[in-house]
């Protein structure tokens, strides 16, 4: 793991109320609608990938699913939800990890969430990688739902580089042979500050 990335976020997280950060939501409205669109059952094995302090895994409590895992490379993110979620925080499982490197069984998950990690990924060594355990990781007929900064977004996000995608940039890196598109579009987050981010994301079907 990188430990110069893995303490950037620990900072970050550290020092910074999550309501603080450019990406806060008080709502993962568009993240919600796109999980709720795949029409998933209370089992389903859902994995939301830099999931950090976001609401999304409580929305998701809410909606009845049982087995949710949050993944982040830090530690005070995490923290920060299972303080907020009080003892619902023992209905999840809590995964400190790099995405890249981190092991797991194939066809493990139903759905894969990430709005938050695959477009730091600048080096073509790690996109391939990202895309290797996705596509490992999910079952055969299972949703990933993946957004980015749009190719008119943001150039960086908290001091970092971001690789920014348009949706058919997105559609083939993940790669028409392996996935179907069921729902692609764009979406502009407005920050704690007021400013305007553009997103693009998908939500796609593993053949």
């Amino acid at each position: 793991m990188s430990q110069p990335l893995t303490q950037h976020w620990q900072t970050i997280y550290s020092t910074k109320d999550p309501k603080e950060v450019s990406w806060f939501q008080a709502q993962a409205s568009t993240s919600l609608r796109l999980i709720q669109k795949a029409q998933l059952n209370p089992e389903a094995e859902i994995i939301d990938v830099g999931g950090g302090a976001s609401v999304l895994v409580d929305q998701l409590l809410e909606q009845g699913f049982k087995h949710i895992t949050v993944l982040d490379l830090a530690e005070a993110a995490l923290q920060k939800s299972q303080v907020r979620l009080g003892e619902l925080a023992n209905k999840v499982t809590w995964l400190i990890a790099n995405i890249v490197e981190v092991e797991f069984a194939d066809h493990q998950f139903d759905l894969w969430h990430d709005r938050a990690v695959f477009h730091f990924l600048t080096e073509h060594n790690d996109q391939q990688r990202y895309l290797q355990k996705v596509t490992a990781a999910l079952k055969s007929g299972g949703y990933l739902v993946i957004s980015t900064f749009a190719e008119d977004g943001a150039l960086k996000c908290s001091g970092l580089p971001v690789q920014r995608y348009s949706t058919q940039e997105l559609i083939h890196f993940f790669g028409q042979s392996a996935f179907d598109v069921v729902e692609e579009g764009k979406e502009v987050h407005i920050t704690p500050a007021g400013n305007e981010q553009k997103f693009s994301y998908l939500l796609l079907r593993k053949k």
